[in-house]
């Protein structure tokens, strides 16, 4: 075909296009690329991650699915002008289908960043993407979560964790402190060339620097330098390695700098901009150690690389989905409410990275696990996951708090520390630094911080290490159990960090009797693991809890979050959310039942009755009420919603709660598992339901062209602000797709009367949190 008449047909017979201009539809083009399939030649797989959009330009391809028996169905034939790929790139799931080449093809891939640049901001192209993912959608012979979570299976790399671009370039990562720098520089083409340095700066007299790609090493002292210098000595490092690994300031196409302390203001990683270094800056007061170095690298590298995005990575960001009751300490409100003085936790991007490692290892959702991280390192915390959202964790206000450390105290009495003031007239500096240098295993073996020191003192018959080793795996394994309670449940037990990933003694004791929880470690394979590579699993074969460990590198984390942050904003940039207003509906407490227990409560044969319908078409109030009864109490006259559905589901409020007597989770609406219970009465009778009670999680229902025009995705999680008398914002906010849900975002009964918010108020989205 001529260039010619490959420009009159994407005009003149590709609907993708019909809404372009001639010299658009060639801009496009210029930056797509043609490709040719021969006949059986598979175009895409279930499982690839979605990274173009297919326009076949000539010849005809199958799209169709393998269900569990491995029956292959067709669901859709695709001809010249038709398009592919369109879901799993506009949805963010790995492709749930297969296209299969019948002939030979020719096809138009145009990547990722050409749609969003210039397809996703014409409506006409919008709507016509709308109708595809639709019509595809219906044409599934198989259940869509059941194929998602096949394709989740198949997948090499479900979730993204992958540093790899379509665009080559190196991304740079900052971790700047008072006395040490630690950076990383990651190609995202060639993924085995990660540096990593360490700049001591801890000796005025000499800077010692170390560097290493895999496991070649070099170190060298030099003279101390000002930080104006950074850039120039981490150039001098990376030569160190030989000219492949040689920093070229030309080739970075972001940077990442590691941010201890973000308060309630940044629940995710963002793209770097004055206001946002203000708002690091006024953080401070929680971070004295932290912030304001970690805001003298942010200024370097800015001056020296003013063209490249920058984003700041903080640690308390993936902690911001905790629930007041396990992040509010027993003060007076108003310290929480005018201080800023809560439980705000750390090592969140660690946290979050196992998470996601531990649902790829799983081969299963996130949204459906429960899982205990423990990152021990030189701090150390862990954090209760559940369905994806940390809902605990042991670090507070500082990193000082929670378990035992190397160096510091972890949680003690505050009247020890007020009993030091008045005893021994120590000042705050002073307490600053028992609490945080002389402490934890240094303090009580009264030998070192480091563990592999105090095992081999331990195997000696070291009083003191012996201590400090029982007290350490003791404090572990005593916040497992803490945890699994907190989540009613445990999928995962993952240990990460140094300490996590190099000692075997630790692991073994911290899950010494938790047997009758699942939990049951493979001695041998624990005791012999060795070098990690990516990750190991060292339960037994039939223990219910998988137990892993899974390598921690906390710059390449910082490089994930950083290319995750800036493909965000370009998202965000480009769908120009500020003038889409979202329509937001206050939502009462109510009541989903199946059929069988309609019958229960109404008698046999019973069908609910439509009363009026609901803002989501299909659903609708019924006339039907139930009285909810729960251990301490009931609410009477609950609605009940319609239709039916295949398991029982009561959706209530805080206030309720207290109640009725009982604590659920925040969760999506479906997802019932480790729920509480409650009792059902109706006129004709009552019951019990085991689970299904759920305070439902913030959410915005949308149909695909909404989602298409916001540049969002099904799971994504947004913040969205709400204008009015005082401006709001609300995080954690999931994103709900589908063709027959109509746009809103809906909030509890509490939620809106504790803002002011009433229905038919309008939010816009203000950033995206995170892709699942």
């Amino acid at each position: 075909m001529s260039e010619i008449d490959l420009h009159n047909f994407f005009l003149e017979q590709v609907r993708l296009f019909e809404a372009f201009p001639a010299d658009k539809v060639e801009e496009i083009v210029a930056q797509s690329r043609l490709v040719t399939y021969e006949g059986n030649e598979a175009i895409m797989e279930t499982g690839d991650r979605g990274r173009f959009i297919g326009v076949i330009v000539s010849g005809h391809a199958e799209v169709s699915i393998t269900d569990n028996t491995g029956v292959r169905s067709v669901i859709q034939q695709l001809g010249p002008g038709d398009v592919c790929g369109a879901i799993a790139l506009l949805t963010g799931d790995p492709l749930v289908a297969d296209v299969i080449a019948s002939t030979r093809c020719f096809l138009l891939e145009i990547p990722q960043e050409v749609v969003h640049a210039h397809v996703l901001g014409n409506a006409r192209a919008v709507a016509y993407l709308s109708r595809v993912l639709t019509e595809v959608t219906r044409a599934m012979t198989t259940d869509l979560t059941a194929a998602r979570a096949q394709a989740m299976a198949r997948s090499d790399d479900p979730y993204a964790l992958s540093l790899k671009t379509d665009a080559p370039g190196k991304v740079v990562v900052l971790n700047v402190g008072l006395s040490r720098i630690r950076f990383g520089i990651y190609d995202t083409h060639d993924l085995g060339a990660d540096v990593q340095g360490v700049i001591d700066n801890s000796d005025p007299a000499v800077c010692r620097v170390s560097v290493s790609v895999g496991p070649h090493k070099r170190g060298y002292a030099r003279a101390p330098f000002p930080l104006d210098e950074l850039f120039k000595v981490m150039q001098e490092a990376a030569g160190q390695l030989g000219s492949a690994f040689a920093l070229h300031l030309t080739d970075v196409i972001a940077v990442g700098h590691r941010v201890v302390h973000g308060g309630n203001r940044f629940a995710s990683a963002v793209v770097i901009t004055p206001a946002v270094i203000a708002d690091i800056e006024a953080l401070a007061p929680f971070a004295p150690l932290h912030n304001p170095q970690n805001v003298a690298g942010i200024n370097v590298a800015l001056k020296e690389l003013p063209h490249v995005p920058h984003v700041a990575v903080f640690d308390t960001a993936f902690h911001q989905t905790l629930p007041p009751y396990a992040y509010l300490y027993g003060l007076p409100y108003e310290m929480y409410k005018q201080e800023g003085i809560r439980r705000y936790g750390f090592h969140g991007t660690s946290h979050r990275y196992v998470s996601l490692k531990s649902a790829e290892i799983l081969k299963r959702p996130l949204g459906e696990l429960e899982i205990v991280s423990c990152h021990l390192g030189v701090g150390a915390s862990m954090c209760a996951i559940d369905h994806g959202r940390s809902v605990d964790t042991t670090m507070g206000m500082t990193p000082s708090d929670g378990l035992i450390m190397p160096t510091r105290a972890g949680s003690i009495d505050p009247a020890v520390m007020i009993h030091l003031m008045d005893h021994y007239k120590m000042a705050p500096a002073q307490l600053s630094e028992l609490i945080n240098t002389r402490s934890g295993l240094k303090g009580i073996s009264g030998l070192s911080g480091d563990m592999h020191e105090i095992e081999e003192a331990a195997n000696d018959g070291h009083h003191r290490a012996l201590l400090a080793h029982k007290a350490f795996c003791y404090q572990i394994r005593k916040n497992i159990g803490a945890y699994v309670a907190a989540m009613g449940g445990i999928d995962v037990l993952a240990f990460t960090g140094e300490v996590g990933e190099t000692s075997a003694a630790v692991r073994s004791l911290a899950c010494q009797g938790l047997g009758y929880m699942g939990i049951k470690l493979d001695e041998e394979r624990n005791r012999n693991l060795g070098r990690l590579g990516s990750h190991a699993v060292v339960s037994t074969d039939d223990s219910p809890v998988k137990i892993v460990v899974i390598a921690n590198d906390n710059e390449r984390l910082v490089a994930w979050e950083t290319l995750r942050a800036v493909e965000r904003n370009q998202l965000l940039v480009s769908a120009d959310e500020q003038s889409y207003p979202i329509p937001i509906e206050i939502s009462a407490h109510h009541v989903h039942l199946s059929q069988a227990d309609v019958e229960k409560l109404f008698g046999p044969g019973h069908q609910l009755t439509p009363q009026h319908e609901l803002s989501q078409p299909g659903q609708y109030a019924c006339e039907e009420k139930v009285h909810l009864v729960g251990p301490k109490g009931r609410i009477a006259n609950v609605r009940v919603l319609g239709p039916t559905r295949k398991e029982t589901q009561v959706e209530i409020a805080m206030t309720e709660q207290f109640k009725v007597g009982i604590q659920p989770p925040i969760r999506e609406s479906g997802d019932l598992a480790n729920t509480p219970g409650i009792t059902l009465e109706g006129p004709a009778g009552s019951t019990t339901i085991e689970r299904g009670v759920i305070c439902a999680q913030r959410h915005i229902h949308m149909t695909p062209e909404d989602a298409l025009r916001l540049h969002v995705r099904d799971k994504y999680v947004v913040r969205v602000r709400v204008e009015g008398d005082r401006e709001l914002i609300f995080g954690d906010v999931v994103v709900r797709v589908s063709p027959s849900y109509r746009l809103a975002m809906h909030l509890d009964t509490d939620e809106g009367n504790a803002a002011n918010i009433r229905t038919g108020m309008v939010g816009y989205i203000d950033a995206i949190q995170s892709r699942h």
